[in-house]
């Protein structure tokens, strides 16, 4: 009996420890897949719905574009993923169809304020905007360098996606501009291929 009592003693912690842990989902290819995170049902927080494809980690925007994951840092709560491509011998990105990325407004998952995007082929109404479409605009020189040469000699703008516009969408249309890029934590001075290609999410941690 008292040796009873002691074995259970000792377990008890660690069966504590154990039902308190995240359930973390399985790596995807060579990625882990951190909680809340969850790539099926039976794993993560079904709240944050991502998927693994071909193992390959993936983000499908509110209008069904799937958009692949660069890198996932559970520290900030935060995921980085690829634009769409440009597509060859057009100004146009693939998701333009679909008016660009977007995300329900009800997610857990925004766009963050690390976010500079540059916005391609676009129509001259743009100019109203407070964007910068200027000839010193970043843009420019992403035109200019061999991966923005199907952009090339097109009206462009560049902005920070910072707190006073929606943290929910990158919109891109026919009437408007038909292709976008971004990258992250953008700085000027910096060479083209130091730039830090892809477009930060940020997800609110759960309750839990």
């Amino acid at each position: 009996m008292i040796n009873a009592l002691v074995l259970f003693l000792f377990l008890f912690p660690f069966a504590c420890i154990s039902s308190s842990s995240p359930n973390n989902c399985p790596k995807c290819g060579i990625m882990d897949v951190p909680y809340p995170l969850s790539t099926s049902d039976n794993c993560g927080n079904p709240n944050y719905k991502i998927y693994c494809k071909n193992e390959t980690l993936e983000f499908l925007s509110s209008v069904g574009f799937y958009y692949k994951i660069l890198n996932i840092n559970p520290h900030t709560s935060s995921l980085i993923i690829s634009p769409p491509v440009i597509k060859k011998h057009s100004c146009q990105s693939s998701d333009l169809s679909l008016g660009g990325f977007k995300i329900d407004e009800n997610s857990p998952f925004n766009i963050s304020s690390r976010n500079t995007v540059m916005l391609f082929n676009c129509s001259e109404n743009i100019l109203l905007s407070p964007l910068n479409c200027s000839s010193s605009s970043p843009c420019r020189r992403f035109e200019e360098a061999n991966e923005g040469r199907n952009c090339k000699n097109t009206l462009c703008c560049s902005y920070l996606k910072d707190t006073s516009m929606t943290s929910h969408r990158i919109r891109i249309r026919d009437q408007g501009c038909t292709a976008y890029i971004s990258f992250v934590d953008f700085k000027v001075e910096e060479a083209i291929n130091a730039w830090r290609y892809g477009i930060e999410l940020q997800w609110i941690p759960p309750n839990n």
